[in-house]
């Protein structure tokens, strides 16, 4: 995952706060019944929409763990190595269906950064608890106080 300060899960309870953060999305020109979307927005975090579109040409290659990082995937939770495994071959599946549709490659690297950016949000939310390894220490020492 990115290293990149992008929002506590317990902030961003619902997908639209994460997105409202990061600005994935569309910008939306509504009125009563019409509903025209547009381009992707340039509000929000600008350094994390980068590093999401930088991790997106990634999917440009087919889905695979490269040996140096097997060990690391490895030491991952068993839940964010299989959210991380579908991610991986919906994007890079998505990548090559939109570039044959006859998108721009930038316009199908912005696509995959939002969802992307929904898998990274999906990870967090499901091991966030887990991942944190000074959380139990804690817990231990509150209980300790009482």
């Amino acid at each position: 995952m990115a290293s990149i300060p992008l929002v506590s899960p317990s902030r961003a309870s619902a997908t639209p706060t994460f997105y409202g953060f990061t600005k994935p999305v569309t910008s939306e020109r509504s009125t009563g019944e019409s509903v025209k979307r547009g381009s992707i927005t340039k509000a929000g975090n600008g350094r994390a929409r980068r590093v999401l579109v930088e991790a997106a040409w990634c999917y440009r290659h087919p889905p695979r763990v490269g040996y140096e990082k097997q060990t690391l995937v490895a030491a991952a939770p068993r839940r964010a190595r299989e959210i991380a495994w579908k991610a991986q071959v919906r994007l890079c599946k998505r990548f090559r269906m939109l570039s044959r549709r006859g998108k721009k490659s930038t316009v199908v690297a912005t696509a995959i950064a939002r969802e992307l950016a929904a898998f990274m949000w999906a990870i967090a939310r499901e091991v966030g608890n887990e991942a944190t390894p000074s959380a139990a220490p804690r817990a231990r020492a509150a209980s300790r106080i009482v």
